[in-house]
């Protein structure tokens, strides 16, 4: 069994192939899904989407690009909305330096807010960072002073000191097809390194299609690619690669149940 701890279902590059996408998904072993949260006001979308389909859980959160037009909402907003049964973590929130989407000072508030209603609940946090290394661990270091949080970097595309300080803070890190890109050794370093009951697998869909998908539309049924590169850098099974990171996923988003069968 794999699973794909975070796409983006609610987009519109799905909206009319919902039944099809889950479907395969299910019958090339992905057994789990999350459908990660953009933007609080668009909530409701990614609840029913979760409703729909039994295998498939999802998060609040606002995304860094977004910081600017959802910028002020608190903790206690984010935890009300978590209190629904397949509301499974908070986020994507951080820091994107990338883009400039939204301004720094609006992406801090709101990360930090995020933090707050995950050290709150003990609900884990999936944070988006992008060329903000310094001041994302900066403000890990910060809130971790505060009270400890769990969370996952998600999509890692930064530097090795970043990733080291997340597990040293007890954080994971996830990895997409990404790792399959002819110009991405410095990712395939770090995800050589980290330790194996800290990663994880996800898409990123309807982004970031790996290998002999690229140029096409992501979707879940293609984490199967992430996996088998990240065995093969590892030197171990895709057997082995699946059960530890699916391990690792229902230990980090521990209200998603587990099937009798996730685990060998």
């Amino acid at each position: 069994m794999l699973v794909d701890s975070h796409c983006h279902l609610d987009f519109p590059d799905f909206a009319d192939d919902l039944d099809g996408i889950v479907a395969r998904a299910e019958a090339a072993g992905v057994g789990r899904i999350i459908t990660i949260s953009t933007r609080v006001r668009r909530v409701a979308g990614l609840r029913d989407i979760a409703e729909r389909f039994p295998n498939v859980y999802f998060s609040v959160g606002t995304h860094p690009h977004q910081a600017d037009e959802e910028d002020g909402i608190p903790a206690e907003e984010l935890i009300s909305l978590s209190h629904h049964p397949k509301a499974v973590a908070f986020g994507e929130a951080g820091l994107d330096y990338f883009y400039k989407n939204s301004s720094p000072e609006a992406q801090a508030r709101g990360f930090r807010a995020h933090i707050a209603a995950a050290r709150e609940t003990g609900l884990p946090l999936v944070i988006h960072t992008r060329e903000a290394d310094d001041d994302c661990g900066r403000i890990l270091d910060e809130e971790m002073e505060k009270g400890p949080f769990r969370a996952v970097l998600h999509c890692y595309t930064g530097g090795r000191e970043l990733a080291m300080k997340a597990v040293a803070h007890g954080l994971y890190v996830s990895f997409t097809g990404i790792l399959t890109f002819k110009n991405s050794q410095n990712v395939r370093d770090v995800a050589a390194e980290i330790p194996l009951d800290r990663i994880m697998v996800e898409t990123d869909a309807p982004f970031l299609a790996p290998g002999k998908y690229r140029g096409k539309r992501n979707e879940p049924s293609f984490v199967t690619e992430t996996a088998k590169a990240l065995a093969e850098l590892r030197s171990v099974s895709f057997e082995e690669i699946s059960r530890q990171t699916t391990e690792n996923f229902f230990r980090f988003f521990d209200k998603v149940p587990r099937p009798d069968s996730a685990i060998a």
